[in-house]
Order: structure tokens, then sequence, then C-alpha cells
């Protein structure tokens, strides 16, 4: 059976305080923080709400190259999904590698 590659999509608009509410995420693990807030926002937001949080993100500081433990990039992750293009259009396009 084949595994779906986004669990769950939230519609409608976000708040300033929801959007910030993914930024903050503490690793178990030692994957970098900014990898799993970017992947947690990805599984949960669509596109236009995740270009916003992407523009909160970077404005913020945080790293859009950040890498799981296997050393792969968001990009690479989400490109990597077949739903996943126009969310890594929007990761492309404000700066990620």
């Amino acid at each position: 059976m084949l595994k779906k590659d986004k669990e769950k999509v939230f519609g409608g608009d976000w708040t300033e305080q929801q959007l910030r509410a993914f930024i903050d995420v503490e690793s178990h693990d030692g994957t970098e923080a900014d990898y799993l807030a970017v992947i947690r926002a990805y599984r949960h937001m669509v596109p236009a709400t995740f270009k916003q949080y992407i523009d909160l993100f970077v404005a913020e500081g945080h790293n859009l190259n950040a890498k799981n433990l296997d050393g792969s990039s968001l990009l690479a992750t989400i490109s990597s999904h077949t739903q996943g293009a126009e969310y890594a259009e929007i990761l492309q396009a404000a700066g990620a590698q």
C-alpha cells in the first residue's frame, strides 16, 4: 500500500500568531529544528499559507537549507513528494537550495 505524501492540510486564513506557533520546534533526535519546523508547516498548510509562513520564517532569520539526519535538505525532501511541487517552488523562490 502506498503511503500518503501529506497527511493533513488546513486551509483558511491564519493569523501571524498561528504561523509563529509553527516556527519554534524542538528536535529530540538531533535533526535540525528549522528542518522540523518547515516540514511540520508543510504537512499542515495549503500552499498560500505555506508561502506566508516561509516569508515569516525567513524574516525571522531561520535556515531554509536545514537538513535531516540523513543529510537531505528541505527542498530535496519536499521535491521528492508527488504533491510537493508547489511547495518546493515556494522554497526555491525564498532562496532554499
